[in-house]
């Protein structure tokens, strides 16, 4: 199932600083098949990614072992089911 997060960043000083670390990460999950896409929106205030996982815990796990999460860059973040029709 899918499930699309909408980020909002925080701590902003912290991502250029942190991004090598976050997009290893993320590539890492890519490979395991559990980001179907992701990427930051182009004014950097957040980012889209859409996990491939069974539960909604199992994306909020990802989340918590995110780089970006344990440096305080995400402010926020809304998880929500998502179908793709095309």
């Amino acid at each position: 199932m899918k499930f699309a997060v909408v980020f909002r960043y925080d701590n902003k000083e912290k991502i250029s600083e942190i991004r090598p670390q976050h997009r290893e990460y993320l590539g890492q999950l890519h490979q395991e098949g559990k980001i179907w896409a992701s990427g930051p929106f182009t004014d950097d205030s957040g980012a889209l990614i859409v996990y491939e996982v069974d539960t909604e815990q199992e994306a909020r796990e990802l989340i918590e072992n995110d780089p970006f999460h344990e440096a305080g860059v995400f402010a926020s973040y809304a998880i929500k089911p998502w179908q793709q029709v095309f």
